[in-house]
């Protein structure tokens, strides 16, 4: 491909399918165990954000981190450590969300053969790399796409070498998510145009102000089948 062609960069997770209303699913039957342990489900609550914001940064984005931060949690509102039973219940919890179902959002499978009509369409995904994998396969998805790249985070460096590695051209380019601090203003950082595509359930450590830069490229969309407004050319 050459430089001078353009290429849409596009998230999975909460952008073409569901994925952090399992999280939350999983989260409240928790908060159920634990008020049946005698803690309070509103002060669990801040407690598991606050052992995910730790965990990510050791055990990284997904079921592992997730599961790890729940246990943390728990021996933390209770005063000891978690019981062979309450372990297999989180592991069970967190075992359900890793096989969660592949739900597509509305007009996703509807607009993706058309955008890879006129682009190069490379899926950028971050989390554990099997895990991601995994539901990739299991969408069906790959054959929409020219490249699927895993990532363990997506900070401004790793859009540099995603950039580097497969010639992208930031003029003509732009990331598509549904994530502020992952999808948005990293690629705004390096140049990129950016697609916002807000999700109502997006992980809470995902929210930060959406940023426009001087000179930059931002869109704000309500839905993904209005990327064919701007990318498709009927």
């Amino acid at each position: 491909m050459s430089r001078n062609e353009s290429t849409l960069i596009i998230d999975a997770d909460d952008t073409l399918w569901e994925n952090n209303i399992y999280f939350e699913e999983a989260t409240e039957r928790f908060l159920d165990l634990v008020e049946s342990r005698g803690g309070e489900r509103a002060a669990a609550r801040d407690l598991l954000t606050r052992a995910e914001r730790k965990n990510v940064k050791t055990h990284g984005y997904g079921t592992r981190g997730f599961t790890r931060s729940l246990m943390d949690t728990l021996e933390e509102v209770t005063g000891h450590r978690t019981s062979a039973a309450d372990r297999a219940r989180i592991l069970a919890l967190g075992e359900r969300v890793r096989k969660m179902p592949i739900q597509y959002l509305s007009g996703v499978k509807e607009t993706l053969p058309l955008l890879r009509r006129q682009h190069r369409l490379i899926l950028f995904t971050k989390g554990d790399s099997n895990e991601q994998r995994d539901k990739v396969d299991r969408s069906g998805a790959t054959h929409y796409f020219h490249h699927v790249e895993v990532t363990a985070e997506k900070t401004p460096s790793d859009y540099e070498r995603l950039i580097e590695l497969h010639a992208i051209e930031i003029q003509t380019s732009w990331m598509v998510g549904n994530s502020p601090r992952s999808d948005v203003n990293p690629a705004l950082d390096v140049g990129l145009g950016a697609v916002y595509i807000p999700h109502p359930n997006t992980w809470s450590l995902e929210h930060e102000d959406v940023e426009p830069r001087d000179g930059g490229r931002l869109k704000v969309l309500t839905r993904f089948s209005d990327l064919l407004q701007y990318f498709f050319r009927r």
